[in-house]
């Protein structure tokens, strides 16, 4: 039997290799250069210096069910302290490995901070299975795994479980983490993502692969090959290949575009309807040191989250929805090259960091986000030595499905976290026989995990 996969994100990968291991033979269709979608690195500034295009950091990289039992040959980095979150006073709040020495650094909030986490940290193989596949399992397992005390904790804003802390130093924790969720702070589940990233700060940490992202790419890939599997790349596909099994790794609105009438009205209809959340806009720097931070426990992360307090997060996070960029936005920030000296010259570092702008926003935030990144790094400026910015139409020109720059594949507000990309039971298999969507508009959702394609292979083998 022959399976086409189209698209060579983690995702279409985690897809084709599922199905080369049933034994099926299988063909990736790329249309890049180069296979990776959101995992690939580039010298985006300088000979010499290696910046990831798209996804950094990968908490579920190694760890989600899918690349645990594939035990790829990547050499993975792990920070002593998964994130840091710089304040005002001069100070960070910092999310450790342990959750425990975090809960000990939020002072009053301790007991708090342990009553909200400790349960799905310590119990995270129950969860597993229901956060990271699809959101509607079969009901003895979905019974068996949810505890619905935690579900209404997952399913809360992050200004909802704001409320369950004391101090600014935890709420700004939360914010910062929530605010991954790229929804307004009052809006549900925001506070559920920033609960499930902050699980995997304490039960995996956030690791990267050591040389960039395009490791865990290349790795992907060799194993496919290895498997018989077969990748080609600058080789768009506008029309539904001839295959027992298509698996696509894109957008619904291209699978309606490259499927044409022969998908059924209503599921195209549907599928047109699927929304995009707000856009980023990007940039990466060659340095000629390491970022200056006031505190010195961001030198401990190699991600930080830049924003100041609670209150500052939200205001940023509301601004794209209502079309507006932020005047202090939040600030994504990673600096691989403090754990990683394989991505920039000796005594050089790289940083990467991005903030959410409206929907195929055209407007420059090189200096906002530079402004933001000194305010708690005085002396960063001074050191940036190149940088390459990119809005989010060079952003899906670099990967197609980054609609609009939606990073996520899709806005994941409560309606398009249970129903992606339609309202069905089975969300990866459409209804063309053999065609299944394997993108992160399908569950679990953005994130590189690879189980949005692990699962739709699934579904397709059972239904073969």
């Amino acid at each position: 039997k022959r399976a086409v996969v189209i698209g060579s994100g983690p995702n279409g990968l985690a897809a084709a290799i599922t199905m080369a291991r049933a034994g099926w033979e299988v063909t990736v269709h790329e249309a890049a250069d180069t296979i990776g979608g959101g995992v690939r690195s580039e010298e985006l500034t300088l000979p010499g210096f290696t910046h990831d295009v798209c996804s950094a950091i990968h908490p579920l990289g190694r760890d989600s069910p899918f690349f645990r039992d594939l035990e790829l040959p990547v050499a993975w980095v792990q920070p002593d302290a998964p994130a840091a979150h710089p304040l005002d006073d001069g100070t960070a709040v910092v999310t450790e490995r342990s959750l425990l020495a975090t809960a000990e650094g939020l002072a009053e909030d301790r007991g708090a901070y342990l009553r909200v986490f400790d349960r799905i940290v310590s119990r995270w193989s129950d969860y597993e299975p229901v956060v990271l596949g699809p959101f509607l399992p079969r009901p003895n397992r979905l019974l068996h795994a949810v505890d619905f005390s935690l579900a209404r904790t997952g399913l809360s804003s992050a200004r909802g479980l704001a409320k369950r802390f004391q101090s600014e130093r935890a709420r700004a924790l939360l914010a910062g983490h929530a605010a991954h969720s790229m929804l307004p702070l009052e809006t549900r589940p925001s506070g559920g993502v920033g609960l499930f990233l902050i699980a995997t700060a304490h039960v995996f940490g956030w690791g990267f692969p050591r040389g960039g992202s395009q490791r865990l790419a290349d790795a992907l890939g060799d194993r496919l090959q290895e498997l018989g599997g077969e990748i080609r790349t600058a080789s768009p596909v506008d029309e539904l290949p001839r295959a027992d099994v298509v698996l696509a790794d894109i957008v619904p609105q291209e699978l309606v575009r490259i499927a044409g009438d022969r998908l059924p009205a209503h599921y195209a209809r549907s599928l047109h309807r699927y929304r995009h959340g707000p856009g980023v806009f990007k940039l990466d720097w060659a340095l000629d040191g390491p970022i200056p931070w006031t505190a010195a426990d961001c030198r401990r992360a190699a991600t930080v989250h830049i924003g100041g307090r609670f209150e500052e997060i939200a205001e940023s996070e509301r601004a794209p929805r209502e079309g507006r960029h932020a005047e202090r936005p939040y600030v994504l920030l990673t600096q691989p090259s403090l754990f990683d000296d394989s991505r920039a010259p000796a005594g050089k570092h790289t940083a990467w960091a991005y903030c959410h702008v409206p929907f195929g926003s055209t407007e420059a935030m090189t200096d906002r986000i530079e402004a933001q990144v000194e305010r708690f790094a005085p002396g960063f400026l001074a050191l940036v030595h190149a940088r390459s910015a990119m809005g989010p139409a060079d952003l899906e020109q670099h990967n197609r499905n980054l609609v609009g720059g939606d990073i996520n594949g899709g806005t994941m507000d409560l309606r398009q976290l249970f129903f992606r990309p339609v309202q069905k039971l089975v969300p990866y298999r459409a209804p063309l026989k053999g065609v299944y969507l394997c993108s992160s508009s399908t569950p679990p959702g953005g994130g590189v995990h690879g189980m949005c394609g692990y699962s739709a292979a699934l579904t397709a083998l059972a239904d073969s």
